[in-house]
């Protein structure tokens, strides 16, 4: 019986990291986004990780592939069953400070394949560790699949080939597109709430300076105040969070004014999506001028969506000569829709056809 219970255990536990972690190489640039969420600043406020977070990201998903292969064919096993040890108890501090304080509303544990709330992730985290605790114990029942010579060969393999997928997604797109901005999908459907959807159920909640303290108060207890206390702010608490449609906070702003209803309902429609245009390829950018006059003759409207200040537009399009307007969207939201920083997405009526790397603008059909 414990025998089973082992083996069930190395099979549950190996196919499960490298299904994780091959979903998460697939999109290592989303991956690190939340990595980046975890290092900020209300959350653990270690900002100086953030410029590490692809690298960290890269790093963690091969090495889920590797130890759920080294697990399966039973290679160095006090190694990987110790590092596994390591790596779930990290996952489940931070699933349950995520849960708990309620400050990472996903994981990023399966990417956007399968999203998962914060007591999800928590939950499946204990399952794990109970079950790589039984492999702790019982580690001397984990026998090696293969010889030494095949047993190097695969775990060599498995490394080079993960790396190899990892430079590829970076310098391309994703593989399987997992988010709500695919190829093939509509935004405008994207953007809609279902008749009888449930509705977000919020409190508002008052701040006063009370004997130099802020203290919060509701609705109900506005009549309690004491006496000679400060108004500072007033916010609004989610107490249950109703229907979110996949695609939320998508904007075409200018001057104020939001054009997505027009650019929606337009035919060939090209957006150069360039989320940080400080931080943008430069070499990206360069090709985006040449490739707006291209869609620009064979009838196509060409506009850039960007979170960059309009100084910052102003100070890009001056130095790569770029003649066609930005639209303004949120950062977070155009991260969503596209990996590279800029990327190409084609729009017809807010259907998307096509979406392109700035490194395959030769695959880019007009």
């Amino acid at each position: 019986m414990k025998n089973i219970i082992t083996q069930f255990s190395r099979i549950f536990v190996g196919i499960l990291f490298i299904i994780s972690g091959l979903i998460k190489l697939n999109d290592p640039i989303g991956f690190s986004y939340k990595l980046a969420e975890y290092f900020s600043e209300p959350v653990f406020n270690m900002p100086f990780f953030v410029p590490f977070a692809l690298a960290i990201a890269l790093f963690l998903v091969i090495l889920e592939v590797v130890l759920g292969i080294m697990l399966l064919i039973g290679y160095k096993t006090k190694f990987t069953v110790w590092s596994l040890l390591l790596l779930i108890v990290m996952f489940t501090f931070l699933t349950f400070y995520s849960a708990y304080f309620n400050v990472v509303k996903d994981c990023g544990c399966f990417g956007d394949a399968l999203k998962l709330t914060p007591w999800q992730s928590f939950t499946k985290d204990i399952v794990l560790l109970f079950f790589i605790i039984i492999l702790y114990f019982n580690r001397k029942l984990i026998q090696p699949l293969f010889n030494n010579n095949v047993q190097n060969i695969v775990i060599y393999a498995s490394i080079v080939l993960s790396s190899l997928l990892g430079v590829l997604v970076l310098n391309h797109l994703p593989l399987i597109d997992f988010r709500p901005f695919k190829v093939g999908n509509n935004i405008q459907k994207g953007m809609r709430i279902p008749d009888g959807a449930e509705k977000s159920v919020v409190e508002m909640v008052f701040i006063y300076k009370v004997g130099g303290v802020d203290k919060e108060f509701t609705e109900k207890d506005l009549m309690n105040i004491p006496e000679g206390a400060v108004f500072v702010d007033r916010k609004d608490k989610v107490i249950t969070e109703g229907y979110v449609p996949p695609i939320h906070d998508f904007t075409m702003e200018k001057e104020g004014s939001d054009y997505k209803e027009e650019f929606l309902e337009s035919p060939k429609v090209m957006l150069i999506v360039a989320y940080d245009l400080v931080h943008a390829d430069e070499d990206g950018l360069a090709k985006m001028e040449k490739l707006h006059t291209d869609a620009k003759a064979k009838g196509y409207q060409v506009i850039g969506m960007t979170a960059s200040s309009p100084e910052e537009i102003a100070t890009a399009k001056k130095q790569f000569g770029m003649t066609f307007d930005f639209y303004f969207c949120d950062a977070i939201t155009l991260k969503t829709i596209e990996r590279a920083n800029p990327s190409i997405v084609i729009l017809d009526k807010g259907t998307i056809l096509q979406k392109v790397h700035h490194n395959d603008l030769a695959d880019l059909k007009l």
